[in-house]
Parts: C-alpha cells; sequence; structure tokens
C-alpha cells in the first residue's frame, strides 16, 4: 500500500476509527450540498429524529435544476420550484449556509466552493455528486457520495470508506499552444481507460500539472472521476495559496499565517511509496474530441475514430455500440463532424478563464448560421466578472446566447436539452447516452475554445487554427 502521500497523510488525520469488516470511519471538514441529492437526506433525519451535527461544516446552493434562461420565482417548471423550496426550508430550519439565487454567490457548487475560499489544502470534502472530486486540485481528499451518505454526513459529520490505492500519474514536459487541461485529462483516461482508477485515488504531478493554473487543475481533477478513480488530487503549491488568499471564506490575518504554515507541510514526500505510477509526455497531447458514449471513447483532432480491431477485446462491445449509437464509421476522421448545438459551462469548464479562451476565439467572428451556442457562467462570480471584462457581449456579438449560472446542459436537470439526435459539442463533462437531455442526443466532449472553434465553423475544428 502506498506510504508518505498527500493522500495518506489527510487520511489518517481524518480517521476516526476503524470498522469491522476492513472500512474506516472518515471525519468530513467540509460537506457540500444543494438541491436534488439533499431533499431525502435531510427527510431520513426527521424520520430518525436526528439533527444536524455540525451545520457550520456544511455549506449549500442551488445548481443542477435551476433554469439558465430566466430565474424569476417561482421557476416555471414545478419540480424545480419544490426542490429549490425544499433546500432553502431545510438550511433555514438546520441553520446552515445557502448561497441562493441573487446572493451575489450563488452557482454550480464545485465552482463556488473554490472561489469563496470554502475549498482549502488538507481538508476532506464531500458532496452528493460525483465531479466532487474537483477539489482535489488544492490538495484536499474530496469525495462524490450517495443520498445515504450525505444524511451519514449530516448527522455524523462523518462517512465509512475502505483506503484507496494510490495512482501517480506523472505527466512530462508542458502542453503546446492551443491544447488545454480538458485536453490532457480526455487523453488520459483514453489511455487508462474508464475503469482503470476503480479502488484508487489519482495524485495528478509533474511539470505539466505545475505549469497548469489552479482553474486548469480543477479541470484535471474533476474528470479523474470519469476514469474510475474516487477522488483525484495535486500537491498544493504557491499557486493554491494565492488562489485560496483574500477569498471570503479564507483565513485572515495571522490565522492565515497558521493556515499557510499548514498547508506548506501537505504534499506527498519526495520518497512517497506509491500502489502505481504512470507517465505522460504532455507535450504529444493535441487538441482531443470524444467520438463514443464514454468519455475513454476519444481521439486527437487530426486522428481518425479506431477501427474495432485496433481496440482491446474488452473495449470492442462497447464500441461498436458507439459506433452504432453516434451514426460514426470506424476509420473516419473526427475532425469536421457537423455540430448542430455548442455548449459552454459546467463544473468541468464554467469558469472565467475558461470564458476568457473561448471569447478570444470567437472575438470578431460569427456562429455558423445553423449552431445554436450558449455559455452559462458556473457562478454569479463568474458571470459578473465575465460582465466586467465585456466577455459577455463578445459571447452575445458572435451569436452566443448568454446565461445565467447552472448546471445548464451538462446534464439537463433543467429546461437546457437536446433535441432529437443533434449533436453537441459540449465543454462538459460525461457523453453517455441521454446525457444532455434527449435520448438520442449525441455529446462530443472537448474544451470550451475547441467549441468556440466548432460554433464558427459549425463543424469540429482545430482551435490552432484560429489561435496560432
Amino acid at each position: 500500500m502506498s506510504q508518505d502521500t498527500l493522500f495518506d497523510k489527510v487520511w489518517d488525520l481524518h480517521k476516526v476509527s476503524s470498522l469491522p469488516g476492513g472500512s474506516d470511519q472518515i471525519f468530513i471538514g467540509l460537506h457540500l450540498i444543494h438541491e436534488v441529492t439533499s431533499p431525502q437526506a435531510f427527510g431520513a433525519l426527521k424520520e430518525k429524529n436526528l439533527k444536524v451535527k455540525f451545520p457550520q461544516n456544511t455549506v449549500a446552493t442551488v445548481d443542477h435544476i435551476v433554469p439558465t434562461d430566466n430565474q424569476s420565482r417561482p421557476f416555471k417548471d414545478n419540480l424545480a420550484e419544490q426542490m429549490i423550496e425544499t433546500l432553502e426550508k431545510n438550511c433555514l430550519e438546520n441553520k446552515i449556509r445557502f448561497f441562493n439565487i441573487g446572493s451575489g454567490n450563488q452557482g454550480i457548487v464545485h465552482v463556488v466552493a473554490p472561489e469563496l475560499g470554502l475549498t482549502q489544502p488538507g481538508m476532506t470534502i464531500a458532496c452528493g455528486d460525483s465531479h466532487t472530486s474537483t477539489h482535489g486540485a488544492f490538495g484536499s481528499i474530496a469525495f462524490g457520495i450517495g443520498t445515504s451518505q450525505v444524511r451519514d454526513v449530516l448527522a455524523t459529520q462523518t462517512i465509512a470508506m475502505n483506503k484507496l490505492k494510490v495512482r501517480q500519474i506523472w505527466c512530462e514536459n508542458k502542453l503546446s499552444h492551443g491544447v488545454f487541461a480538458k485536453d490532457l485529462v480526455l487523453h488520459i483516461i483514453n489511455a487508462l481507460g474508464v475503469k482503470a482508477g476503480v479502488g484508487f485515488a489519482y495524485e495528478f504531478a509533474g511539470p505539466a500539472i505545475n505549469a497548469l493554473s489552479m482553474e486548469e487543475r480543477m479541470t484535471i481533477c474533476n474528470m479523474s472521476i470519469e476514469g474510475g478513480a474516487r477522488c483525484g488530487y495535486i500537491n498544493p503549491d504557491e499557486k493554491t495559496f494565492d488562489y485560496i488568499k483574500n477569498k471570503l471564506c479564507a483565513p485572515k490575518n495571522e490565522n492565515w499565517d497558521k493556515a499557510l504554515l499548514w498547508w506548506e507541510s501537505l504534499k506527498s514526500d519526495e520518497n512517497s511509496i506509491y500502489d502505481d505510477v504512470i507517465k505522460f509526455d504532455a507535450s504529444k497531447v493535441e487538441p482531443t474530441v470524444t467520438w463514443g458514449i464514454t468519455p475513454g471513447q476519444s481521439v486527437g483532432i487530426n486522428q481518425q475514430i479506431p477501427l474495432i480491431e485496433e481496440l482491446p477485446p474488452n473495449d470492442q462491445f462497447v464500441a461498436e455500440e458507439a459506433y452504432k449509437y453516434m451514426g460514426f464509421k470506424p476509420g473516419q476522421l473526427i475532425k469536421n463532424t457537423p455540430i448542430d448545438v455548442c455548449f459552454i459551462g459546467s463544473c468541468t469548464n464554467g469558469r472565467i478563464s475558461d470564458l476568457r479562451i473561448a471569447a478570444k476565439v470567437l472575438k470578431d467572428k460569427k456562429v455558423s448560421k445553423q449552431i445554436k451556442a450558449f455559455a452559462v457562467p458556473g457562478s454569479e462570480k463568474v458571470a459578473n466578472k465575465a460582465k466586467q471584462e465585456g466577455l459577455d457581449k463578445i459571447f452575445k456579438d458572435s451569436g452566443f446566447e448568454w446565461r445565467e449560472p447552472g448546471c445548464s446542459m451538462c446534464l439537463a436537470m433543467n429546461s437546457d436539452k437536446l433535441i432529437g439526435n443533434q449533436v453537441s459539442a459540449s465543454s462538459s463533462n460525461r457523453n453517455f447516452k441521454g446525457r444532455q437531455g434527449s435520448p438520442s442526443g449525441r455529446t462530443l466532449l472537448m474544451s470550451p475554445a475547441m467549441v468556440a472553434a466548432a460554433a464558427i465553423n459549425g463543424k469540429v475544428s482545430d482551435v490552432r487554427e484560429f489561435i496560432n
């Protein structure tokens, strides 16, 4: 088993006890909740006449079901209105901090927590959402949990888990111009497979990772779950500390100095022992696009969709299913695939840096006439910052719709959905069947810059032709 990694250190610090059967009881330092996975958990507490153990350790926002076109209350969707009302009521009754629409701090939970300074090194973080792994970018250990575990954290501030193995993913050199964190993580998932991380925590490290901004690191850790890992993390450094400093919920004054001293000690040792180490050359990664129905089915922009015989035997069945569903032929190029809808947003790529690079591509250009394109900021803070910088105007002038913050078409639990078998160029994280709202809708995952390029040309395009 691994020794002296950041994961081992944080796990040991938060271990309450060893449980029969081999699992550990782990204290959760920060619990994030939203409107979808919390109602049943609060209901279960009421049934057992239990109270929230440490309400100060739980923070709520609303993101999955909120409409992005019109957020006036009551929502047009009665179920969405009921869900937000339930969250409002539960937070009020249990004295839980709630960043509601109009607070200035509402947004996608995995965007909001880091930008408010809630996410900090050395923490254990849990949320009823699989992409909680995002927060590992700050040197925390963050787990997506199910509704029953949301109940457990509310009641006890702990969860029961088996300790994970640790795989280090070492990324040499650096990404080339026009290639982004989204391309790198799609490349890694393609190489290792969507099940390779089962039972593992992924530690992303190496020169290419060190060179990434904090928001790019969040993209990497966000999608570690798509590679099967329970969590992904990056050792904290000066970029981490600079990002957190002066945030609303960050330590202040002498508490900052104490926290910084503590955080600087929280990293994997030079002689750490890992259960596995895999190396990648980041300089060889090119803009990457998914072609199938899992995030692992991807190719570089100038590559062909693989032939069935080129794939490992275990991957051939799902590949056959993907060819049929997506309407692709083995061996065809992904480049120039016609697109119907372009979506920029999600907890993977809905931050200000994502909007900036997409706006850079779109500036003084027009969206192709047959394309429906929309940009959805990840939070109210992101939206306000984008407006201050004039990014919203660039998007609107190009032909994009500018929306209000929310999860939007990432999972279509709202009014933003594909229609029929439309093809979407999406900066989100999952290309599963029906993920974007239509049972026959087709999703191609790519970076925000690549989505912008696809919007201009009306087809999958190499963004390097626009920004080089």
